[in-house]
């Protein structure tokens, strides 16, 4: 396989990689991907939740540093699919305005090159490739769109419609949160999902989540056209003498230094692991890392401000799958705070071995279950602002995460805002809110932001390098702003944009 030569190289299988790998090479193209990760094992433990959420079973035992060079034990993943294996599959497309320059309380996220009307028509794409369930019309900040989700809205279940139908009573408007799952509700003996409690934050044993694994990379594996390598782990990519070429991609395999080479190589990494690949990839021409005369790679780190709400309350939660809500009321501020706020979504079951790994020390079990049956979980999330100085180092083989929040008047309101709504749907309830910390990357963007101009962004419009011709960028990295919901739409929207326009370029030359 070493001494074969591509029409491209990516790296990395996620939402980024797996969706330009199945673009390229359902059109023909020969395509190497190489994944550092394996194929994730079929087995119990997939839902088994004291290995999940207690013993980290699948987490990365890798560790970064943080700016103190205290260890981060980052909540990431490596196989194939990347962490769309254990994502919740809540895909949402972006407001329209948030592509514009929008002024926060906390600061300013800027305007993008490209603008909702340029997405719109991958947005559509992806929705259809990944499957997504939802229903148009109800999310008051809802973008422009002219189709309806290619599958139907995945209903609530009693206690949750309880929930919907209160949250409707105090004049706001929650809508059912689009999914990205393999339920079909009206025949559900042809469904593969069986709409279980262990899918957000869980890998899936039968399958049922419409991740970059099961709806990509198998699909384009079928066609001879792609070459999938597993556990291969690139550690720096090679420049040509003029260093405006990418000539060899550099991955250790059981061992083993391999050198690939192909006409057009994508790094797919995710934000963090991309741009310190470029970083440690510096040569005599990029002395300060591959693709950075800008100075930019690894900067504008974003990884969206999170904020965990937990209700228990007196009644007994019998809900099995519970991620179907979510409100945007609070998107873009309220009347008494002029600046926005952000989304808030439902999370996945709340169950004891989850209490148990956010509880004290040796809470008793009993004692987990019972919280556990009693409780709701929020998600509020509240737009990281780009900061130059939040970023992505690398020191020798230490990755370090330079960062410190911003916007936090505005999440704080957020979480506060969330609560007291709560509180006036069931008033006897406790309401316990929780801030995630810098180990949550799991919507991590913006080390490379892609623009026009080479002194401000890593990256032109369709994600190539200013610096190098055949060397592009296809992950969360490309982001100027996170905005204030999931990003994996847009990444699996943009990989489709740039896989595009890499076939009419591999049609020109």
């Amino acid at each position: 396989m070493a001494d074969a030569h591509y029409d491209a190289i990516v790296i990395g299988t996620g939402a980024g990689g797996g969706t330009l790998a199945y673009k390229l090479a359902s059109n023909g193209k020969k395509v190497l991907v190489l994944e550092r990760g394996n194929f994730l094992p079929r087995k119990k433990t997939n839902w088994d939740s004291q290995q999940v959420l207690r013993k980290d079973f699948y987490r990365t035992t890798e560790q970064w540093y943080d700016k103190d060079n205290k260890v981060i034990n980052p909540l990431t993943h490596y196989y194939v699919g990347g962490n769309t294996k254990f994502y919740g599959g809540a895909l949402f497309r972006l407001r329209e305005q948030d592509f514009e320059k929008v002024i926060h309380q906390g600061g300013i996220s800027p305007e993008w090159p490209l603008k909702y009307r340029d997405f719109a028509p991958y947005y559509d794409e992806a929705e259809k490739l990944y499957e997504v369930h939802g229903q148009r019309g109800l999310d008051p900040t809802e973008p422009p769109i002219d189709r309806d989700y290619p599958f139907p809205a995945i209903s609530h279940e009693p206690y949750i419609q309880q929930i919907h139908d209160a949250l409707k009573g105090q004049g706001l408007h929650p809508f059912y949160l689009p999914l990205a799952i393999k339920l079909n509700e009206i025949n559900r003996h042809l469904s593969t999902c069986i709409r279980c409690d262990t899918c957000d934050g869980f890998p899936c044993l039968i399958n049922a989540k419409a991740d970059a694994d099961v709806n990509c990379i198998r699909p384009a594996m079928a066609d001879a056209n792609l070459t999938l390598i597993t556990e291969a782990k690139v550690v720096r990519l090679q420049a040509s003498a003029s260093g405006r070429e990418v000539t060899g991609v550099e991955a250790e395999i059981a061992g083993k230094s391999h050198i690939f080479t192909g006409d057009i190589v994508v790094v797919a990494c995710g934000a963090i692991n991309s741009a310190a690949l470029l970083l440690k990839s510096a040569n005599d021409q990029h002395p300060n890392g591959l693709a950075n005369s800008s100075n930019l790679v690894g900067r504008n780190y974003m990884a969206h401000n999170f904020g965990v709400v937990m209700t228990l309350s007196t009644k007994l939660n019998p809900t099995v799958f519970q991620k179907t809500l979510a409100v945007n009321d609070f998107y873009w501020g309220d009347k008494d705070f002029t600046y926005p706020m952000g989304n808030v979504q439902m999370l996945g079951n709340v169950n004891k071995d989850r209490i148990a790994a956010h509880g004290p020390p040796l809470m008793p079990g009993f004692i987990a279950e019972a919280i556990a049956n009693h409780s709701i979980a929020w998600l509020a999330m509240n737009e990281d602002l780009p900061d130059i100085n939040n970023c992505v180092r690398v020191q020798g083989d230490r990755i370090i995460i330079d960062y410190t929040p911003n916007n936090q008047q505005a999440f704080n309101r957020l979480i506060q805002c969330w609560i007291e709504v709560l509180k006036s749907i069931e008033p006897f309830a406790c309401h316990i809110p929780q801030k995630m910390t810098v180990k949550e990357v799991g919507h991590q963007c913006g080390t490379c932001r892609f623009g026009e101009d080479p002194k401000t962004s890593v990256l032109d419009i369709n994600c190539r390098t200013h610096d190098i011709d055949n060397l592009y960028v296809v992950d969360g990295s490309f982001f100027p702003s996170s905005t204030a919901v999931n990003p994996s739409l847009t990444i699996i929207a943009n990989a489709l944009r740039v896989g595009e326009h890499l076939l009419e370029r591999m049609i020109k030359y």
